[in-house]
């Protein structure tokens, strides 16, 4: 069973060349890094010279099953389904699975992550600093 700090990355996303993850499919979009730890990856995406951003955006869901493990991955799958598409990783920060009357309940919680070249997310870079500077 995926335990917290673990990251998940879209199939899509791109990487700096030269990492090395070991990585498995897990959900339709999604692939779970089995070799390093979120902090790990981070250090490695920043000395290629890479942004590993971390998302305000977090989701969180439920998911159950007859297994710790099958209740847990329902509950991720879940939640990366409801990570914006804009984001190119997540992060799960919490997993608890309780037992009800023969089922197992989970809950998981992702923090939207990214992954990218820029320092920026977005169109804010295409602003100038007097466009951003109060009036």
């Amino acid at each position: 069973m995926v335990r917290p700090p673990a990251i998940f990355l879209r199939t899509e996303c791109l990487l700096p060349d030269g990492l090395h993850l070991k990585m498995k499919p897990f959900a339709t979009e999604w692939m779970s890094v089995e070799n390093v730890s979120p902090a790990q990856l981070d250090l490695e995406v920043r000395d290629a010279g890479w942004h590993f951003m971390w998302i305000e955006s977090a989701c969180s869901r439920l998911g159950w099953g007859r297994t710790d493990e099958m209740a847990g991955n329902r509950a991720i799958t879940r939640a990366l389904a409801q990570t914006e598409a804009k984001f190119n990783a997540a992060e799960l920060g919490i997993l608890h699975v309780s037992r009800y009357l023969g089922f197992h309940v989970a809950k998981a919680t992702l923090h939207a992550r990214h992954i990218q070249q820029r320092a920026s997310l977005g169109p804010i870079e295409e602003l100038s600093l007097r466009q951003l500077a109060p009036e």
